[in-house]
């Protein structure tokens, strides 16, 4: 028992121990001393820093435990939003000799090379190190605007011939988001709320708006404009249409109220287009609702004007939301496989209407034909009467 008990000791003091060096103590080379120190929850990373009241700056040193050759670090700011696309970047390239290049990346999209640039801050010093396989990357900012708080954002990835790569897209590179304080020390993580709330709400958000706008509407269209071509789906066609865009919409309200909470609750830029996009979705809506009310009768002088108004906005509204899901797509930036699975449905749907706009086309010539064939039969018929 006494033996089992001093291994248990030996190994909590070695894991203080590791992570006391692993931030607190950690010893670096020039022996710069960090007032604040924080371990960030993967990749293993960590985040030491002075922060100066009296001119807004401060001194970071962002660490990556057990580096490669061959591979590029980075740590980054964004100032006005979330995630990699408008993040402000400290990149550190890792040669296949060993060598390391410290540089600034504006990162302005999501197929960013890392290419150096100036950030959107002033960077007066920054160099890097790599030392007993940790990659250090030390550099003094200048905080914008009189803010302490910020969205942050760290990844590792590969280099190939001397160029950044694209990074891992595991769970733990998708969570090497959240907040970062520098006058209190506190981080947050996961969307910057405790245990993935946001992230949830975010996933959430995007799920209900695939499933109305981007799926149940296009199949209620679809069904609006080709089921009537048959004679057996008379009015069956009208009952699937009503209720596939009635649900969309019931799906899609849920979806926009999410994504309203999301964008309150946001720290930085609330997606400005995507949610101009949502905004003028969610009224387009709401005006085919009010169709379904003001609807004439079949043969009302107004029933032409009413088609031109309600097609109209039913198209707008279908490619508005394609729009609207891809560019949500890049904002949530999940595994490529949900945007493909995504296009793949389009794909699906439009072969689906392809094939059922020829088969209408030949429903409906064949009708014209038979139409004038029995009118032609018709009219034949009369002139034989007539010439007896």
């Amino acid at each position: 028992m006494r033996k089992i008990l001093a291994i248990l000791f030996c190994i909590l003091i070695n894991l203080s121990v590791s992570y006391a060096q692993n931030c607190n103590t950690y010893v670096f080379s020039r022996n710069q001393k960090y007032a604040t120190c924080v371990t960030l929850p993967v990749l293993n990373s960590h985040l030491h820093w002075n922060y100066y009241t009296n001119n807004g700056t401060v001194d970071v040193a962002f660490r990556h435990t057990g580096s490669t050759t061959s591979q590029w670090v980075a740590w980054a700011l964004n100032i006005d939003g979330w995630g990699m696309r408008g993040a402000q970047a400290l990149v550190a390239l890792i040669s296949s000799n060993g060598s390391v290049q410290a540089y600034t990346s504006a990162i302005t999209g999501y197929g960013t090379g890392l290419q150096p640039s100036s950030l959107s801050f002033e960077v007066p010093m920054i160099r890097a190190e790599r030392d007993n396989g940790d990659v250090v990357i030390y550099a003094t900012l200048v905080l914008p605007s009189g803010k302490t708080t910020f969205n942050q954002v760290w990844q590792v990835g590969p280099v190939f011939n001397g160029h950044p790569g694209m990074h891992q897209m595991s769970s733990d590179n998708r969570n090497a988001v959240g907040l970062v304080d520098f006058t209190t020390g506190q981080i947050s993580v996961d969307g910057g709320n405790v245990g993935g709330s946001r992230l949830h709400r975010k996933n959430t958000h995007g799920v209900l708006n695939v499933v109305s706008w981007g799926v149940a509407m296009p199949i209620g269209a679809i069904a609006a404009r080709y089921l009537k071509a048959f004679s057996i789906a008379n009015p069956l066609w009208f009952y699937i249409h009503s209720v596939c865009q009635a649900a969309a919409f019931a799906v899609g309200v849920a979806g926009f109220v999410t994504g309203i909470k999301l964008g309150s609750d946001s720290t930085g830029i609330t997606h400005t287009s995507h949610r101009n996009m949502g905004i003028t979705l969610f009224i387009l809506g709401i005006i085919q609702v009010l169709a379904l009310f003001l609807r004439p009768k079949p043969d009302s002088k107004y029933r032409s004007y009413w088609n031109i108004y309600h097609r109209g906005c039913g198209y707008s509204t279908l490619i508005l939301s394609i729009i609207q899901v891809y560019s949500g797509l890049d904002i949530l930036d999940p595994e490529k496989k949900w945007k493909h699975t995504y296009t793949g449905i389009l794909i699906a749907l439009g072969v689906v209407t392809v094939l059922l706009e020829a088969l209408s086309w030949f429903i409906f010539l064949k009708r014209k034909k038979e139409e004038k064939k029995t009118h032609a039969e018709t009219n034949g018929g009369y002139g034989a009467n007539e010439q007896v």
